[in-house]
């Protein structure tokens, strides 16, 4: 049975693999990684809006990786839309990359819930082999936070190179053009951060629960025999 100390260690990296699963489909269910403005291209060319005028096309936009909501504003007020990812969106982004981000995630799910399998085992019990030991927690979580930082920096790319706001934003309107004047991640994106993180943490955490603690020894006084004892 592993001491105290290397148990209280296990337990902490067992809770922080869980929370990063949590996490991890906190930011599946909730569509908001990313929110912008879009600016109505079409109101702004037809009526030659100026500087001023423009905050009168100006819209907002907010999506996930499943659903997400769009505001739109060309002159006679804000129109709100609802919009789902799946099945037919999809079509119109990187279909690709997008399944690619959902695979890695739920990849990144399942080794979550291994590596916290691993930390328990480790808190009741020594194991006899030394890959399901603290190395083989370090292995996982080192997998699963790869996993997780290799999903965000996808889903950068998408919005970056991919321009995957404007695609969204322009889906399925035929009459106007939309164009993108400002971008910003929002909760979910940095949920998937905080997970990434929290196995970054639990490397720290092992490495910790492997120091080992200083021995207390108890002083045994020895015993003095004189002549005077000897004699009685």
């Amino acid at each position: 049975m592993p001491g105290w100390f290397k148990k209280a260690w296990y337990g902490l990296a067992s809770f922080l693999s869980f929370s990063s699963a949590l996490l991890i489909i906190v930011a599946l269910a909730v569509p908001h990684w990313l929110s912008g403005k879009i600016l109505c291209q079409t109101g702004v060319d037809l009526v030659n809006a100026t500087d001023p005028e423009l905050v009168k096309f100006i819209g907002d936009i907010y999506y996930g990786l499943f659903q997400g909501c769009k505001v739109r504003q060309c002159g006679l007020g804000g129109r709100r839309s609802q919009f789902t990812i799946f099945p037919h969106l999809v079509k119109e982004l990187n279909t690709g990359l997008h399944v690619t981000i959902l695979l890695l995630l739920f990849l990144a799910l399942a080794l979550a819930l291994v590596s916290m399998g691993f930390a328990v085992l480790n808190m009741v019990q020594v194991p006899y082999r030394a890959v399901n030991g603290p190395g083989g927690i370090c292995l996982w979580n080192v997998l699963a936070g790869g996993v997780v930082a290799l999903a965000i920096a996808s889903f950068v790319a998408a919005v970056r190179f991919h321009h995957l706001t404007e695609r969204v934003a322009n889906f399925q309107e035929k009459l106007f053009q939309f164009v993108v004047v400002e971008e910003r991640y929002e909760e979910s994106f940095w949920i998937c951060v905080a997970s990434a993180s929290a196995h970054a943490a639990n490397l720290v955490v092992v490495a910790i629960s492997q120091i080992p603690l200083p021995e207390i020894k108890t002083k045994i006084e020895e015993a003095t025999v004189t002549a005077e004892d000897i004699l009685y």
